[in-house]
């Protein structure tokens, strides 16, 4: 089994949100349709802007854990790595 760590922000990027999941795509419907009470609903943060894999569980926890300690500078420069324009990587999903 694959777990996901993930971040997501809104629509201007002012809000990032770190998550963890074995099921991307579907935690993704949840954000995007508000189905689950929440901060993410609160703030409408749905758009996925960087992720990774593992099989460990525990290692996804704790990749979860160090990113939420992060500055925010820390977590831009993660997204920014990977995905410079902050585009949505799930939309052809």
């Amino acid at each position: 089994m694959q777990y996901y760590v993930y971040m997501i922000t809104n629509w201007n990027n002012k809000v990032l949100y770190t998550g963890v999941t074995n099921n991307l795509e579907r935690r993704l419907f949840e954000h995007k349709n508000g189905t689950v009470e929440g901060f993410t609903k609160k703030y409408n943060v749905y758009k996925l802007v960087w992720f990774d894999y593992t099989s460990d569980v525990y290692a996804a926890i704790e990749k979860e854990k160090q990113i939420k300690g992060w500055t925010r500078a820390k977590k831009n420069a993660l997204v920014e790595s990977i995905n410079p324009e902050w585009n949505d990587l799930s939309e052809k999903w």
